[in-house]
């Protein structure tokens, strides 16, 4: 019986094999799906599926810079073990090489690798959050990557106009340890905000300010908000006497990107 590559998908999907395992199974079963199932359990290659529901909040952060391209690949697994393994680390790198010379969707073209890993591995493994970054002319881009156990855990973005790469790679440490979540105050959803100062309002009540004076003690209790989720706002981790605003001088920060284990 023939047997098509929407078979093999399929039974992937079903089973949680490889693509190879599943192809195999196809093969070995002349294309009839539900014995290539059983064919897969017997040969312990479905029980990938089981894993599906289990956490997997380790993993490594893979960063590479080439060419003024940045890109960085979150692999994760169920275990530091796995997770500080050379071969795990070793796919992690790929993926981010892949994503740097091809965009972000690249990382899709090696689903079957990842799938294939959760054979081999025993873990649940998935392809986690991707981020690439580019620096156009007249831009520099640079890194951080925090490595703890042997493995990349938190890997930091910055391209900067009008800057140096001394400068991008400083501002990309403090991105790391103080994790801002936009650039500026204009990029915070008014939502956020407005859900925010609702609470400072609150809180400032029940402190028993007076109320004449309630506006203005939530709007300075603001900043300070505004100063742990806005990098420009924050701050300097190297000397808190000035804020990323500040150390930048004429530089401006264009884009930024972080992408932490857990």
């Amino acid at each position: 019986m023939a047997f098509t590559a929407k078979d093999v998908q399929g039974l992937r999907r079903a089973t949680g094999a490889g693509m190879m395992d599943a192809k195999k199974a196809l093969e070995a079963t002349d294309g009839d799906v539900e014995a290539a199932t059983q064919w897969l359990r017997e040969q312990g290659l479905a029980a990938s599926a089981k894993r599906r529901e289990r956490e997997n909040a380790q993993g490594v952060v893979a960063l590479v810079v080439v060419d003024q391209v940045g890109a960085i690949v979150e692999l994760k697994c169920e275990t530091d073990f796995v997770a500080a393994s050379e071969h795990f680390k070793r796919e992690a790198s790929d993926l981010a090489h892949l994503v740097a010379a091809k965009g972000l969707d690249a990382a899709a073209d090696r689903s079957g690798r990842v799938d294939d890993l959760k054979i081999t591995l025993k873990e649940n493994v998935e392809l986690g959050r991707v981020a690439r970054l580019e620096a156009q002319d007249g831009q520099v881009i640079d890194s951080y990557l925090h490595v703890q156990g042997g493995r990349g855990v938190n890997a930091v973005l910055v391209v900067l106009d009008d800057g140096t790469t001394e400068l991008a790679h400083e501002v990309a440490v403090h991105v790391a340890f103080a994790r801002p979540k936009y650039l500026s105050r204009d990029q915070v959803p008014q939502a956020e905000i407005d859900a925010e100062r609702a609470t400072l309002e609150t809180i400032t009540r029940n402190e028993g300010k007076p109320e004449q004076a309630i506006a203005k003690i939530v709007d300075g209790r603001l900043g300070g908000y505004f100063k742990t989720v806005v990098l420009l706002d924050q701050p300097y981790a190297k000397d808190d006497k000035q804020t990323i605003a500040q150390l930048l001088g004429g530089a401006t920060v264009v884009d930024f990107a972080q992408v932490e284990i857990g």
